[in-house]
């Protein structure tokens, strides 16, 4: 059997300098044209606008895009949260010679504007003095129609976790409607998703010679508009069901061939079989059509089966292309971008970033500059798969790692230029803690694989758990001059910490600030497999041997768990059973989280579809397993946050009703057992209701609360409105 063929791109910056880069490494990327003037241009070869305030900081996308750029000649500005009512402020830096680069910013627009219950926030971070409202709703969309505006005929590009996230037609939960991509509303010219390094540097190098940006269709992880498939190409129809009629075997989407959990070791591949290949084709020249817009839009089933067939085409390996009808045109999708090797991840943050806001906004905080300032990122991507979170779909599977030299030099920069830095790292980590250099045994298993995880519903055998490089990065991190302390603030995976005790007793026994954020967002199978975490149990081993070293360390330490309220396929028994662990454990959390439907998530399409995506869709679902309920009123949505928070006063009177009505009145009273104290006889807060409960006396939830009006994020934080960085 023949192994599959290994991607390979051309190194990040080999192509040939721009004319430009005569003029230099500018200080800071401008923002007017006097700064312009001052560095001798007289325009720019690239204009990015962003949503966020301007820090040249590698935590910052515009300015890994600006500096990525520029390393190549590209003469870069930015404008920063530009007043969108007129084109005006678009013009400020002339006309770009190639092209605008538009992105709502570190955070997607909406997540950044409201919570999830839809209440607008109060503050943006990625703003000076964090105020709101500096940013419109749908950031891209917005932006994109005034550069069009200010410059007419200049080529628009939008990209970022905004536009990555809605590259397809996707649920939009503000709305409660499924909304069409965002090419053909924002009539950009090509989307740029994930970490667009690789995109942005051959757009720029393309259109500098001269091509027309509409001929460019080729490039891996971009997606534009065309009118139908180009002849060659073999057209996988997936736009049905199980819907009655003759019989035609069609190449089957779904299928997981090959399967990497057949290949061990040094094993030759289990290939699918020849037939198979001979009707799927070319790989590289099939594409798969999706569900029109207007058939997802109106038959939540075809949503759910949409994304499962998206979701399976996120492994650059053996990705194709998609395809969806908007209308009478088509967007298409090309497969994810190759992934950066360590010497190009290093080439990308070893860039001159100053490591400062821009100069304009003097001495006003920014309070996303003022947390992450003295933070690192040592890798990109995730392979944990969980539903909720959309790392994913636009950073990748495969993980990417810089070297230990290229961090080491970070720590050093921050030591040398970061102001007021008193020795300390805030934080050496990523999207996960303790992923750095974990993969595949071998690149040919990595690229045959088309599971979502590497870690559900257990660690692969195939993959790579050693924590060897990691803590060697740590010891050789504590030993740069001038710092005193490193930690690990990003979330720790303990599931696979466990499988090495020497990484838990280094991360314990020196990295760790008093406090540890853990996530085993919840402790009853029902919505952990919905979300594809591990068993509760996986948490406690972590949490002993937490302890253990805590110990063995001398430091009286804590665990800080996260969970979710209201997640897909979470009951009212389910929370109630969490909030009795929750009590057993001493548990008390300041805060707690409501689940967040993001575009594109898998947990999302089951919200919106009540069907478990991850199993094969049906028109008619099968007795058990196809269906997953979610609670989406208010009232219980309210109920799942207030079990999460049973010590809170102000919570009791809905939990006391809840009790009563689910059978539980003994958890109500001053015993040791009891969840929350008894009440005045009369108190009642509402029905509360979950498949297989029984009924909540009380008036009718109230209706879900709708807000519309415009207000005025890794890479930003979690897209579920936490804790992951993406940009």
């Amino acid at each position: 059997m023949s192994k599959p063929d290994l991607l390979t791109a051309p190194t990040l910056f080999s192509g040939p300098k721009h004319w430009a880069s005569s003029f230099g490494i500018a200080p800071q990327l401008p923002m007017s044209r006097a700064e312009m003037d001052n560095l001798g241009w007289d325009s720019c070869d690239v204009i990015i606008v962003t949503g966020d305030a301007y820090v040249d900081l590698p935590s910052f996308g515009m300015a890994v895009m600006g500096r990525v750029l520029e390393k190549q000649g590209y003469r870069v500005g930015i404008i920063s949260q530009p007043d969108w009512l007129s084109a005006d402020p678009f013009r400020t830096l002339g006309r770009p010679n190639l092209f605008f680069g538009v992105t709502a910013g570190n955070m997607d627009s909406m997540v950044n504007h409201y919570t999830s219950e839809r209440k607008i926030r109060s503050n943006d971070s990625y703003t000076p003095e964090g105020l709101a409202g500096k940013r419109p709703d749908r950031a891209v969309l917005v932006y994109a129609q005034r550069c069009r505006e200010a410059f007419k005929g200049v080529p628009v590009i939008i990209g970022g976790i905004e536009a990555s996230l809605r590259r397809i037609a996707h649920y939009d939960y503000w709305s409660d409607k499924v909304k069409r991509s965002v090419l053909p509303d924002s009539k950009a010219d090509l989307l740029v998703y994930g970490n667009g390094e690789r995109q942005i540097l051959e757009i720029a190098q393309r259109l500098s010679d001269g091509e027309n940006v509409r001929t460019m269709t080729d490039i891996r992880g971009t997606a534009f508009m065309c009118k139908e498939v180009p002849a060659g190409w073999i057209e996988m129809d997936s736009t049905e069901l199980d819907t009655p009629g003759p019989l035609v075997v069609h190449p089957d989407p779904y299928a997981m061939e090959p399967d990497c959990d057949k290949a061990k070791g040094d094993a030759p591949i289990q290939l699918a079989p020849k037939e198979v290949h001979q009707k799927w084709g070319d790989r590289a020249h099939s594409v798969i059509r999706l569900p029109d817009f207007e058939m997802v839009a109106k038959d939540p089933v075809l949503y759910a089966h949409s994304s499962r067939l998206m979701h399976l085409e996120t492994n650059p390996g053996n990705a194709r292309a998609l395809i969806q009808r908007h209308g009478g045109r088509e967007v298409w999708i090309n497969p994810m971008p190759i992934p950066l090797t360590t010497p190009e991840m290093d080439a990308v943050f070893d860039l001159p970033y100053n490591r400062r806001p821009h100069v304009s906004y003097g001495d006003i905080k920014i309070p996303a500059y003022d947390m992450i300032k003295n933070s690192i990122n040592i890798m990109r991507g995730c392979f944990g798969g969980c539903t909720f979170c959309s790392i994913t779909e636009h950073e990748g599977r495969i993980i990417q790692s810089r070297s230990e030299g290229s961090i080491v030099r970070e720590i050093e920069n921050i030591r040398d230029k970061s102001l007021g830095f008193t020795g300390t790292i805030s934080d050496l980590g990523g999207p996960t803690a303790n992923m750095y250099r974990l993969a595949c045994k071998t690149k040919e298993i990595e690229a045959a694989c088309r599971k979502p995880s590497c870690v559900y519903p257990g660690i692969c055998p195939n993959l790579v758990t050693d924590h060897g490089p990691l803590i060697q990065l740590y010891r050789k991190a504590r030993k740069v001059e001038g710092v005193k302390k490193v930690f690990v603030a990003s979330g720790v995976r303990y599931d696979l910490a466990v499988e090495s005790p020497e990484y838990v007793k280094e991360l314990i026994t020196h990295h760790v600030g008093g406090y540890l954020k853990i996530a085993p967002e919840h402790t009853e199978n029902g919505p952990l497999d919905m979300m594809m975490k591990p068993g509760i149990g996986s948490f406690e081993k972590f949490r002993r041997m937490f302890e253990k070293f805590s110990k063995a360390a001398g430091k009286k330490q804590y665990l800080i768990p996260y969970f979710i309220a209201a997640h897909p396929g979470t009951t009212n028994n389910d929370m109630l059973n969490l909030a009795l662990w929750l009590k057993k454990n001493k548990f008390r959390p300041d805060q707690v989280q409501a689940f967040l439907p993001t575009p594109m998530a898998t947990a999302t399409a089951m919200y919106h579809s009540d069907r478990n995506t991850l199993r094969q869709i049906r028109r008619e679902a099968r007795p058990t397993g196809d269906k997953v309920y979610t609670p989406k009123k208010k009232r219980q949505r309210d109920l799942h946050k207030a079990f999460l928070r049973y010590h809170d006063q102000k919570n009791w009177p809905l939990l006391r009703t809840a009790l009563k009505e689910m059978g539980r009145e003994e958890l109500i009273g001053s015993g040791p057992d009891c969840l929350v104290p008894g009440g005045r006889p009369g108190q009642n807060s509402g029905p509360v209701q979950t498949p297989g409960e029984k009924k909540l006396a009380g008036p009718r939830a109230g209706r879900r609360a709708r807000t519309q009006k415009p207000s005025g994020t890794n890479s930003g934080r979690r897209s579920r409105g936490g804790r992951k960085k993406s940009r």
